[in-house]
């Protein structure tokens, strides 16, 4: 390119930009200014436009055949870090070595590189040929030069790493008192149920230890990467407010990290009691970066509960309002990207300034930049400024380090007056990225984030053209091209991390897909204007709102849907699978194109996949049988029960440890109306699936027990329901209801004992059987698993005793109590079938059927050999749900039949 007067002339052979559907704002330009910035004779239209050549299709046709000679590179880097993390500095010497031998050998061989003139097509645009590389000699070398280097850095981090007193002292498990700089903000785990309590979530930062004090006082200086592991306590607000580069000293028990290979060289445990001791304050870019994103949150407070949580996370990354029932709705629906900062959101902000994707390689330019006369390299240098600040705000993780790597590869051949290729572009980030951080090759995140990028750039424009081809509008193609190109290309990785695959992605994508842009550049604008006026930020954050609550409710549609999501074989050889079934579909799509029948047969198949209505499901798995008045569900270690109360109506007693399998179980079972929810304790493996019952469903009352205890579940069920707006009571003891058929009493626990007379005789200590009167007054119990309502249930001639988790003392009361009480059809055994049984209480109801609820391999040995060889003893037939699945019964007498799930 030559400049002659004001305008930018082509000479012959240069090549001319051409547009490429699809692809990323980031790559957009490609004329050079015709002056120099800032120059009285530059106008917006000079610097932003070249001589208006319209490409041809054998242009296009060029330019679909991508140029993919960085690729193997970059390829070659990223799994020779990713191997090179688990070997030691000796065998990567070795392998380093060979490349860089074998490649200076095949360069030594002289391979030349030939050319190849273009087409036809070049010549009609002024003689000019391009210029091919052929795939050969000087490929494969740069292949074997960038995997030695690609080596050669996780040999030298994994070094880092392993070196120096912390990986020892982690082994050996040992206390230390550290210095340490925060390079992460606070995030939160996810609070777990293990056993019969509910753990509450840790906060995990990142961090390097800069220096350690060992026992006998000698100190050491150093930088190792460690992961803070902040168990909960009453400071945890404080470290939740932590910003990355604040110095700590922190006094702490280390541990190994859980694999081998990791970037950190042990986890360092330490709790919340006491706030954070802060040796050295953040950085003031840190502080910048820390007050706007407190200030998004502020203008987002007066939001409804999913746009406040939701709009910080959409903008900046910051799911820490996110609650985990609306994170697995978006988890459910492959929304999740949204939630972690993607490359999207910086498109989007580049967008603004140099245009829309589908000019980005045109000469003409719009966006901000020409409107405001700025140049090119201007632009480029705004736009670098823009990366810049988007990596601090929304902080260096792995897809926004892949976007700001590829958004400044292109930004600088803007600012050169280059032609960007937005292939190389890629392969140039990854090659960089993953030299800088050799860690990045074992990023799941990084890898979805490429995989996706790559998708855009070469599936989607083909699929699109396709698509226009068979008279869809060009912008709905373009939409759904990208949806399902990123979806086929991330959907195997998936598999590799959940076992599942989601059905509702593509739709729920392509449905969110419109309020994305309007969210990030609102939320974005509250985000800057905070610092100078609140109330504006909050004006912008309520109408940024709107296309929020819409993403949330797309997510949560999505989730709610039956056949959302379908379980797949999990690692990689379930990820291998369906990529060759995705390949067979996609190489298949235009020859099942030609046949519409088969086509609509196929979507119908997959919209009953999505539905599952109970009639068709029942037909298809056989479960649950019609007539069924009980259901056992399968909801792993914990206990759920219905009991059929009319059409689509059931009582249910427990709700598991989870929300997703007892929602699951009941959308099987077509229940949509829950007239009474009763926990029968307050144990989390009993309480803790309360929203997923809660979830879609017409629940009329819960009642409990009326031990309060453990208090913090307790609390969490008054919690959940209030959210809900249901009213929560305690069960009487010796209560009788009705619905319908069904009808229930509840047999324990007994009442409270009336306050002692004096001279009277002392109560029975806690957890002891009653005295040898029976009454029920005398059994005293503070022990939840034996507080449990233990119910005995008659419906349809079907009799049934529900027993909760009573332990052998409380049997025993039960017993006393109820001398008379009478054999039963269906008993739910105690305790998961542990071996603490009475047997005398086995042996007294001789139960038909014993159903027993508990989780696959679980580490407590239930059910015990010695309560299901006591149970068959007594004549009954045994089911339980980790070998059956869930468990349905129905009829009565002769009738009774039990039929599992699985």
């Amino acid at each position: 390119m030559t400049r002659t007067g004001d305008r930018a002339q082509r000479l012959p052979g240069t090549p001319v930009p051409t547009p490429v559907p699809g692809v990323p704002a980031g790559a957009a330009v490609t004329a050079v200014p015709s002056e120099p910035a800032g120059s009285a004779g530059a106008t917006a239209t000079d610097v932003h436009t070249a001589p208006s050549h319209r490409p041809t299709a054998a242009d296009q046709r060029w330019d679909e055949s991508l140029d993919l000679r960085l690729v193997p590179p970059a390829l070659a880097a990223w799994a020779a870090a990713g191997t090179a993390l688990d070997f030691s500095g000796r065998w990567v010497a070795v392998a380093v070595t060979l490349c860089v031998c074998a490649a200076l050998g095949i360069m030594a061989a002289g391979r030349r590189v030939t050319y190849r003139r273009g087409t036809e097509g070049a010549g009609r645009r002024g003689g000019g040929g391009r210029m091919r590389t052929r795939w050969g000699g000087t490929v494969v070398a740069a292949a074997l030069l960038c995997g030695a280097a690609g080596a050669t850095a996780a040999a030298l981090h994994g070094a880092e790493v392993r070196s120096g007193p912390v990986p020892g002292l982690g082994r050996d498990f040992a206390r230390a008192d550290v210095e340490v700089t925060v390079r992460s903000d606070p995030r939160r785990t996810r609070p777990q149920v293990r056993g019969d309590h509910s753990v509450p979530g840790s906060l995990l930062l990142d961090a390097d230890v800069t220096r350690i004090t060992a026992a006998d006082g000698s100190v050491t200086r150093l930088s190792t990467p460690v992961l803070v592991m902040v168990s909960p306590g009453g400071a945890a607000t404080r470290w939740e407010r932590l910003l990355p580069s604040t110095g700590l000293r922190i006094s702490g028990r280390l541990a190994p990290p859980r694999h081998e290979g990791e970037r950190v060289a042990a986890v360092l445990r330490t709790d919340a009691d006491e706030p954070p001791e802060v040796t050295r304050e953040p950085t003031r870019t840190q502080r910048l970066a820390g007050s706007l994103r407190a200030g998004l949150r502020e203008a987002a407070n007066g939001l409804d509960a999913d746009a406040r949580a939701l709009l910080p996370g959409l903008v900046v990354g910051d799911t820490s309002r996110v609650p985990p029932e609306l994170h697995d709705a978006f988890r459910a629906t492959d929304l999740t990207h949204l939630l972690a900062v993607s490359g999207a959101n910086l498109s989007i902000l580049l967008f603004l300034l140099i245009g829309p994707p589908s000019s980005a390689l045109r000469s003409e330019r719009r966006g901000l930049a020409p409107r405001l006369g700025i140049s090119l390299r201007l632009t480029a240098l705004t736009g670098g400024a823009v990366a810049l600040a988007f990596v601090i705000v929304c902080r260096p993780e792995p897809s926004v380090l892949r976007a700001a790597a590829c958004g400044l590869i292109t930004l600088l051949a803007i600012g050169t007056g280059r032609r960007r290729s937005l292939i190389p572009a890629l392969a140039t980030a990854v090659l960089l990225l993953v030299l800088h951080d050799p860690w990045l090759a074992r990023s799941y995140g990084f890898l979805l984030s490429v995989l996706a990028t790559g998708a855009l750039l070469t599936l989607a424009p083909r699929w699109s053209g396709a698509l226009r081809q068979r008279g869809i509008p060009p912008k709905l193609a373009e939409v759904l091209a990208a949806a399902g190109a990123t979806q086929a290309v991330c959907a195997p990785v998936v598999v590799v991390l959940a076992s599942r695959v989601s059905l509702v992605a593509i739709p729920c994508n392509l449905l969110a897909e419109f309020a994305v842009a309007p969210a990030t550049v609102l939320g974005f604008a509250a985000l800057a204007a905070a610092p100078v006026s609140m109330p504006a930020a909050e004006t912008l954050a309520t109408v940024a709102g709107w296309p929020v609550g819409w993403i949330a409710s797309v997510a949560r549609t999505g989730a709610a849907l039956p056949g959302a999501e379908a379980d797949w074989p999990g690692g990689w050889q379930g990820a291998a699978l369906l990529a060759v079934i995705t390949a067979v579909l996609v190489l298949s799509a235009s020859r099942l194109a030609r046949h519409p029948w088969i086509c609509s047969a196929a979507a119908l198949l997959l919209v009953l996949a999505v539905l599952r209505p109970v009639p068709l499901t029942r037909i298809m798995t056989g479960w649950p049988q019609p007539g069924w008045t009980f259901a056992l569900c399968d909801v792993g270690q914990g206990d759920a029960m219905v009991l059929a109360a009319g059409e689509d109506a059931g009582v249910v007693v427990d709700t598991g440890p989870d929300p997703e399998p007892v929602d699951r179980c009941l959308r099987e079972l077509g229940i949509t109306r829950v007239p009474l929810l009763l926990l029968t304790h307050f144990h989390a493996d009993h309480v803790r699936g309360l929203p997923g019952v809660l979830r879609g469903r017409e629940v009329a009352a819960i009642r409990t027990t009326a031990l309060q205890e453990p208090a913090d579940q307790a609390a969490f069920v008054r919690r959940t329901a209030a959210a809900a707006h249901v009213p929560v009571g305690q069960a009487v003891p010796g209560e009788r209801r009705r619905i319908g058929s069904l009808d229930w009493q509840v047999l324990w626990p007994p009442p409270a004992p009336a306050p002692p007379v004096p001279g009277s005789p002392v109560p029975a200590a806690p957890g002891a059987a009653p005295a040898a009167t029976g009454t029920a007054a005398e059994f005293v119990t503070e022990e939840p698993n034996d507080s449990s309502l233990t119910l005995l249930v008659r419906t349809g001639g079907l009799s049934l005793l529900l027993l909760g988790d009573l332990e052998p003392p409380a049997q025993q009361g039960l017993l006393r109590v109820h001398p008379a009480l009478p054999r039963v059809d269906v008993l739910k055994v105690a305790h998961h079938g542990s071996a603490y049984q009475d047997d005398a209480l086995l042996h007294g109801l001789r139960p038909r059927l014993a159903l027993i609820s508990c989780g696959a391999d679980n580490p407590y040995g239930h059910p015990a050999a010695r309560t299901v060889g006591a149970l068959r003893t007594a004549g009954a037939r045994v089911l339980r749900t980790d070998t059956d699945g869930a468990i349905a019964v129905s009829g009565a007498g002769g009738g009774l039949t039990a039929v599992g799930r699985s």
